[in-house]
Parts: structure tokens; sequence; C-alpha cells
């Protein structure tokens, strides 16, 4: 499916405007909304190039500026010494409160949007996993989220105040709404194994509706930048497989509970 691709600035209610990347489908039409939360390094070439593949299967991607607290918009950062240090800054500078009030001026935008069904995802790769899992929690609105590498869940070091309540809110129950898909590398040094082991035992215990992966890959595997050696095509293509499925069922097609597959044998006997 052919796109197209856009800018558009949204302002938040406390925290200034914030520039979004959009790629949507060139066909008239209404499609459901991907919200693409990205990177410590923002909207860079491999966050551009992921939301256009995601694009291309019939949805509205849009990727926020993360970092417009404090950078003009446009501005990515690179995958250095220096954009890696400045990233990580600015992830414990920023709020809480200014990371959800993001994702809420994102979640009203993409329900109010003419071309959009109301129907809304949420994906996201380190940083913007996590961010990904708070949208789910916090927001009734959207239907499935899903998170590669999810880094500070375990750690509740997300935001200035070091001390994030993600895990509060599985614990709590707050994902009822959403249907979740976590996916991790074994081999990744931000989330260890206790680490991951926290964050699946939480979302049991919760009754949450989820999906764990975990794979032979490091941190970042999904990204096509190959500066750092991260980067697993065949493994990204086969992780790809379970997030269109999930999408396509849960955004596309309209079931009366979408968190239920259908029978493929169909209904049983009827009685008489």
């Amino acid at each position: 499916m052919l796109i197209v691709e856009n800018q558009q600035l949204l302002t938040t209610r406390s925290h200034g405007d914030m520039l979004v990347h959009v790629f949507r489908p060139t066909a008239s039409g209404k499609f459901p909304v991907l919200i693409v939360f990205t990177e410590i390094y923002q909207v860079t070439g491999p966050i551009q190039r992921f939301c256009r593949a995601l694009a291309s299967h019939g949805y509205i991607c849009i990727s926020p500026e993360t970092f417009h607290d404090f950078e003009k918009p446009g501005v990515a950062l690179a995958y250095n010494e220096e954009g890696t240090a400045k990233g990580n800054a600015y992830k414990i500078e920023k709020t809480l409160e200014s990371y959800d009030d993001d994702v809420d001026t994102v979640v009203q935008h993409a329900k109010t949007r003419p071309d959009s069904t109301g129907r809304i995802g949420v994906i996201g790769m380190c940083l913007g996993g996590h961010l990904s899992l708070r949208a789910a929690l916090t927001n009734p609105e959207i239907s499935s989220a899903v998170c590669f590498f999810a880094t500070d869940i375990h750690s509740k070091t997300l935001g200035r105040e070091k001390n994030d309540n993600t895990l509060e809110l599985v614990a709590a129950g707050k994902a009822e709404n959403a249907e979740i898909l976590m996916i991790f590398g074994r081999q990744d040094p931000h989330v260890p194994k206790e680490g991951r082991d926290l964050i699946r035992q939480t979302l049991n215990a919760s009754g949450a509706n989820f999906a764990w992966i975990e794979l032979n890959a490091n941190h970042a595997f999904v990204r096509d930048e190959l500066s750092k050696g991260r980067y697993d095509a065949e493994i990204t293509k086969h992780c790809m497989g379970f997030v269109h499925e999930l999408f396509h069922r849960t955004l596309h097609l309209l079931l009366e509970d979408v968190s239920v597959r259908p029978d493929p044998m169909g209904p049983g006997p009827k009685k008489c």
C-alpha cells in the first residue's frame, strides 16, 4: 500500500508544542492508528523506516518527538556517544507528568482525526516500549500494545522522580482494556533476567491479557542501524509477524470481542 508522510504540531496541556511525524496510506478512507513511541534518539531514520513499513499495512502511524521539552522540532539525536548521553539525560530530566501528558495529547489527536477509525494501538522500542505499556495502562481507548525491549520498567527509573509507577499500574489491573505483547532479547544488558522475570510475574499476577517473547538477541535488535552491531534482520522479521497478527486482529477485525480468537472449527452443533 502506498503511503504519504507529513508533520503536525500538537499542543500539549502544559508542556508546549510537540511535533509528530505522520505516515498514512494514500488511499482514501479511514484507517486504525498506531502511535509509534521512539527510543531516546527521537524520530531517526530507522524509526521512519519502521513507521513506513507499518503504515503500508493499512495504518496511520503517528510518531511523537518525546523530547520536545528540550529540543527544537525536527531534531533527531545521533547514534553515538554524544547523542546517547543527551538522550539519557533528557529521559530522566523529563517529568512523568510530561510523558503522560504527551501520550494523552497524541491519543486525543488519533481519536479525532477525520481519517481515523478511532481504533488505536501503540508500539515502541526501548524508552518507547515503556511508554507503550504506560499508554495501554492509562488510556482505555487503546486496544493493543507492542513493547520491544522496554527499559526502566523493572527498575522504576523513568522520569525526573526516578520512581515511576508503571509496575504498580500493572499490578492494579490497569491493563484490562488492552492486549499486550512484550518482546525482549535475552542478551539485553538494560533489562536483565531478574528484571524480565519481575515484569512477567507482575503481568501474570494481575491477570493481564498479554503474550511474552524472549529471543537470543541484544538490546535494540529491531533498529536497522549497524553502528552498534545489534540489528538482527531475521529475528526482526519473525517478530513483526506477531506484531501484524496482533494489530490486524485487534484494530482491523471488528469482532464483538477482539481479545478472543474465533474458533477455526466454527460453532458447535445447535441443541434441538
